[in-house]
Order: C-alpha cells, then structure tokens, then sequence
C-alpha cells in the first residue's frame, strides 16, 4: 500500500474492517495526512493518527474547537449545524463545561455503584434467555440488551420501549449502511422521534419526579435558568444513542477479538482475574468509535504541518490505540497487558461520562459469558457496519453447548 491508496473517507474500506495497514503507514509516514473528500461533502481534511497528537488535540479546545463545525467530517448546512451545536458532544468550554457538570450528576460513583446489583441480575437474565437454545445472535440478543436496559433505567424508558431505541440509533449510526435504507432524511426523522419521545417522558417527570437522570435534568439549571426544551431534547438524544451504541460494540468486538484469539479466550477462561486488564484492551482493541472532527480556530503548526484557521482534522482513536511508540506488539491481542493507557473513551474535556458504567456492563456480560458458556464459537459470517465512524458489528452468529436458566 502507498500513500496515494489511502482513503479513509469512502466507508466501503471500512466494510471489512479497520484499515489498520493504512493507518500503520500514516503513522510511519503521513502522521498529520491531507485527505481529499467528495465535493458534495465539503472540504478535506488532516487525519491524525499518533497517540501523542490526538492527546495534545484533544486537550486544547481553544485551538481545536468541537463546537465549531462540529465533530462530524462532512460539512453541515447552516441550520443542521445549529441543532448539532446544541448537542453536548458539539461544546466548547466554558459552555461544554457548564452542561457536562450538570449530566455528571447522572454518572457519580455513588449511582454507578448502586446500579451494579441491578446489572448483575439484568446480565444474568439475559443469558438465561438464550444459554438453554445453544445458538444465537450475539449482537441483537445478548451484546445489545443489557447497554439498552441500563440506559432505559438511567434515563426512565419503559423498559418495553427500550427496542425503540435501538431502532432509532440503528438509523441515526448506520446513515452509511444501505442495509439500515438510510438517508439524511431517514437520520433527520430518527431525531424528531427522539425529541418527540423525550418530550413526552419530560412532560410525565415534571409532573411526577423519579431517581432517574431525566428528573435530575429536568430540575437541573445551567447559570440559573432549567434547560430550554431545544437542549433537554439534544441531551435525551445524546445519552438514549451514546449509552447503548458504542457499549453494544464493545462488547461484540471483544467477544470476537476473543474467538479470533483462541490463546487469549483460553487464558482469560483459565484465570478469570484477567478479566479487568482483559476489557481494557478489548477497548484498546475495538475502539468502538472511530474519529471525531475538530476544527482549527487559529493558525498554527503540528509536525511540521502549517494548518489554517478553518481546516479540519480528524483524530482516529484506533490509530492511536495500535501506535507503536505507545503499545508494545500493538497488533497484538493480550488479554493481560499492563499498562494500558488507551484512548477508547477519549480523553480531555469529551472524556465518556459513561466510562465507568460501561466497564461495569462489560465485565458483567464477560463474566457471565465465561462461566455459562465457556464453549462458545462462532457459527457463521460476521457481518460489519459499512461506517467509518463507528466500528460496528451487525450480526454474529454463535453456538455453545445449551444450558438451563438459572438467574430465576
């Protein structure tokens, strides 16, 4: 591969897989690389790919804005890209600041750690649906579940409504998988139903408060004055999407990383005291999201590389996560490697609220798996998300030997 074949943009090179051999070449040679996108989806941009420069970017929002075009590549029109604005993830502090403060709420230890029976039990249940048929769809019925009723607990879905939401993140991630029949209209609807839904939740808490994040907001203020509809809406969509998409994928990929490493599987069977090292490199490994967008607010200089108030970069957290200058045999998949400093969450001011419920969810689901289906194989085609910005899994089939219920 030459530096001329890399293309990062086009999400048909992603259907297989990361395109780590391009990124290993980027790094070697092109760490801050101009990549030339469709006209029609605005300007190019920088891709970053070493550790040691997605950190710096990362950390310095007044050089490197999220808020001003977004965390998005393409370009947005006017309007769409003041709705995104209102969206947490699309913040500069002090702004970012301000409203990340008032979700945290949400994420204490305190409510983390009381979450953690209610898991267990929920974790338990799920495999005591599929463990006595012997096969099943890892994704849908195991990997998507449990982050799908936790964040309907945390946020006060019904629990039957749960599978709305993930209908409605299927169509607001999968905007470049044909399977999901998705266009930006398909996206834009997803949203409103979203709002709509949120609203409607927003409404049943004002009148009857509960110990759910959706009350927390609804009495929380931002400088003295309650969240407007506009911002409780991108808030709702933000945590409904973000706290059971990106878990979800974990978890797929970490179970298959695992299968594709049958020593590895192996070993974290045999000791079961892996099982916390062994999470942080199936994020290291997976890397569930793969780039966000920043945009340069003034000129200024990496690598060598003269970059323009304007200019888009992009930081590519799984480039980072297999930077040789930082992880030893990067390419390699060890289930007990120490230390691990990898970037799956993001780091600096967008660090994942939700980081240490979703190192909860995982190593509940690990956990079980490893005890209750110690056997378990892959039986049949895994089939990927065509997106270069989530590292998604659609569909694997698996098998194990079919054992009873036991959670009741």
């Amino acid at each position: 591969m030459q530096l001329s074949d890399v293309d990062l943009y086009n999400a048909e090179n992603w259907v297989e897989g990361v395109p780590h051999e391009a990124f290993r070449l980027l790094r070697e040679q092109a760490p801050v690389f101009w990549q030339e996108v469709p006209e029609a989806d605005g300007k190019g941009f920088y891709a970053i790919t070493k550790y040691e420069d997605l950190v710096a970017i990362s950390k310095d929002p007044s050089t490197y804005s999220s808020w001003r075009g977004s965390t998005m590549i393409r370009d947005l029109p006017k309007e769409d890209l003041e709705n995104t604005r209102t969206i947490m993830l699309n913040m500069d502090p002090p702004q970012h600041s301000k409203y990340r403060k008032l979700v945290s709420q949400g994420f204490t230890p305190r409510m983390t750690a009381a979450l953690e029976p209610k898991i267990r039990k929920t974790t338990a249940e799920i495999l005591d649906r599929v463990t006595p048929l012997g096969q099943c769809d890892f994704v849908r019925d195991i990997a998507a579940e449990l982050p799908l009723i936790v964040i309907a607990e945390l946020v006060g879905v019904p629990l039957e409504d749960r599978h709305k939401v993930f209908e409605w993140s299927n169509k607001l991630i999968g905007f470049d998988d044909p399977e999901f029949g998705n266009t930006e209209e398909v996206g834009k609807l997803a949203a409103a139903e979203i709002w709509m839904y949120a609203n409607q939740l927003a409404e049943q808490r004002r009148k009857d408060p509960r110990d759910d994040l959706v009350s927390v907001l609804m009495m929380g203020e931002v400088d003295g004055e309650k969240l407007s509809e506009v911002d409780f809406d991108s808030f709702f969509l933000l945590l409904a999407v973000a706290g059971n998409e990106t878990t979800r994928n974990l978890i797929s990929g970490g179970m298959r990383a695992l299968l594709e490493h049958p020593a590895e599987w192996k070993r974290l069977k045999d000791d079961p005291s892996l099982l916390n090292p062994a999470v942080e490199e199936m994020l290291r490994w997976v890397s569930p999201v793969n780039h966000f967008r920043r945009t340069v607010t003034r000129d200024t200089e990496l690598r060598g590389q003269k970059l323009r108030e304007g200019d888009k970069v992009v930081i590519w957290y799984p480039s980072a996560n297999r930077d040789e200058d930082v992880f030893p045999n990067p390419m390699h998949f060890d289930v007990g490697r120490t230390p691990n400093n990898h970037v799956a969450f993001g780091i600096g001011e967008h660090f994942c609220l939700g980081a240490n419920l979703a190192r909860l969810e995982i190593r509940a689901i690990f956990d079980e798996v490893i005890r209750r289906m110690p056997d378990l194989e892959f039986a049949g085609p895994v089939r990927r998300l065509r997106s270069n910005f989530i590292n998604g899994i659609k569909e694997m089939p698996v098998r194990f030997t079919p054992s009873p219920a036991v959670a009741a």
